[in-house]
């Protein structure tokens, strides 16, 4: 990050629990996009939505060079762009890196943004894997934020209330409806 970075206002975008869980002062909050990456359940979560002897999944970005991403962007005012990256490093400590990303704002410009990434390299990543293993996990996990399956259907919801659409996260939320409803996954 540059050292400058607190001396002007920032942008963080949310593509996870950040669409609706956004427990933090901002001074503004946008739809936005990124380009190339996709949002996928790779990511185990062992501090929130799972435990360590039993993670859960969330999400991470990963690159997908014909994708958009959809998320929410928030300004962050710059007298409270240091205690706002201190609380998030905190919420987003299971695994994720900042990482800086053009961000297109919808009814603006492209901005330089930060999103919270989790990759191979971190030892909660548990990558990819077939969609009805994925939902088995999340149907089951539950840690201190809750159960792991809230997370991925208020993401659902949340998507739906702003008209997006994520084949990969509908698809998970409609295997878990059924898997709960006793059928076959």
């Amino acid at each position: 990050m540059p050292s400058d970075l607190y001396a002007s206002d920032l942008w963080v975008f949310g593509y996870g629990s950040l669409i609706f869980r956004a427990d933090f002062p901002y001074a503004e909050k946008c739809p936005a996009t990124v380009d190339h990456w996709a949002r996928r359940f790779w990511q185990g979560s062992s501090d929130h939505r799972g435990t360590p002897n039993y993670p859960g999944r969330v999400v991470t970005l990963v690159t997908a060079p014909d994708l958009v991403c959809w998320g929410m962007a928030y300004r962050i005012a710059a007298n409270q762009v240091a205690e706002v990256l201190d609380h998030l490093d905190y919420r987003e400590r299971g695994g994720y890196e900042r990482l800086e990303l053009p961000l297109n704002i919808e009814g603006k410009q492209v901005v330089t943004g930060l999103a919270y990434n989790a990759t191979k390299g971190n030892p909660d990543y548990l990558g990819n894997t077939d969609a009805d293993s994925l939902v088995r996990q999340i149907s089951t996990a539950h840690g201190p934020s809750g159960p792991n399956r809230e997370y991925l259907l208020k993401l659902e919801a949340s998507l739906k209330a702003h008209g997006v659409t994520d084949d990969h996260v509908f698809e998970l939320a409609d295997k878990l409806r059924a898997l709960e409803s006793g059928r076959s996954v």
